[in-house]
């Protein structure tokens, strides 16, 4: 009689030879693909057909835009696009951080001034800002301390104004902004530095600040550049930057199309720009929090973490 060992048997339960070959096996579907690539081809469609009914029009005068891309006068009104942002940008940040530690204050009165200032700020059109620093003088004829007095028409010319207005208009959004960081980091980084013998201002200036600036900094950039794209309102003053230059020069010519490409065309290049140094600035700042090549791959194929376990970021 023949018997069969226990160990011979087949099992039941005993999983195929190659189970192990489909552990993390991703099949994608293609339905996603299907409508990523026809939604793809739907917009190349569009634009296409706009950009065939712009340049067939015949109404475009395209030698237009180059002759006014690098003129002189062109050029000027570029920088002082780029100095009236980077001087508002400069000033908002500093004026921004004094906001945001007097929002942060134990202190009512500092709490109260900060959040009203940022409340009526926030709360008013920036083109009703900037032209009511422009006609400041209506109400303020002069300015003067003792024996000392200025005309204000004298102080706050059109180029002032603008600098003013967008200097403190961008201030309260930059408080927030720099606030939000700074709520970020534990409070613990301030207690520590409290017990070593800091001061308060010390710890916020040399712990809690460096460690806030890499969340601070993608709404700061973003800030940035739309703060670039507005200074485009101080033309109702008079301010000839990229927007007023095309202004004054299609009211004598009456090229008006052809010469707000020629602004498009600046404002994409300066934004181009800007958006590039702002992501170095990311990276640069983002080292060491950044997510490990293992985390990535876990991240990708959940089924990888059964096998390699938890992963640990230095």
């Amino acid at each position: 009689m023949m018997t069969v060992k226990s160990s011979d048997a087949p099992r039941e339960d005993a999983a195929p030879a190659d189970s192990r070959s489909d552990v993390g096996t991703i099949h994608p579907r293609l339905g996603p693909r299907l409508f990523t690539a026809s939604s793809a081809l739907v917009v190349v469609l569009v634009v296409g057909a706009a950009a065939y009914l712009v340049t067939t029009s015949g109404n475009l005068r395209f030698h237009v835009i180059g002759q006014y891309l690098f003129t002189p006068l062109m050029l000027k009104g570029v920088g002082t696009t780029l100095l009236i942002t980077f001087v508002s940008l400069g000033a908002s940040v500093v004026l921004g951080t004094i906001l945001a530690t007097m929002r942060m204050s134990k202190n009512l009165v500092l709490r109260a001034i900060a959040s009203g200032y940022i409340w009526f700020v926030r709360g008013t059109p920036v083109i009703v800002q900037i032209i009511f620093w422009f006609n400041v003088a209506l109400f303020l004829p002069h300015i003067g301390f003792g024996g000392w007095s200025i005309s204000t028409n004298e102080l706050v010319t059109p180029m002032n104004a603008a600098l003013l207005a967008m200097s403190l208009n961008v201030s309260a959004f930059m408080c927030e902004v720099i606030r939000g960081g700074l709520i970020a980091i534990d409070h613990g980084q301030t207690e520590a530095a409290l017990s070593i013998g800091m001061r308060p201002s010390q710890a916020l200036l040399r712990i809690v600040l460096p460690q806030a600036v890499r969340v601070i900094l993608p709404p700061a950039g973003n800030l940035a550049i739309d703060l670039l794209k507005a200074t485009s309102l101080v033309y109702v003053i008079g301010t000839k930057e990229i927007l007023g230059t095309v202004q004054s020069i299609s009211s004598q010519n009456f090229f008006v199309i052809e010469l707000l490409i020629v602004a498009c065309i600046w404002y994409l290049v300066l934004v181009t720009i800007a958006s590039y140094f702002q992501g170095r600035l990311e990276k640069r700042f983002g080292r060491g929090y950044a997510p490990t090549k293992t985390a990535k791959n876990t991240k990708k194929n959940p089924a990888l973490a059964k096998t390699t376990g938890p992963v640990m970021q230095s």
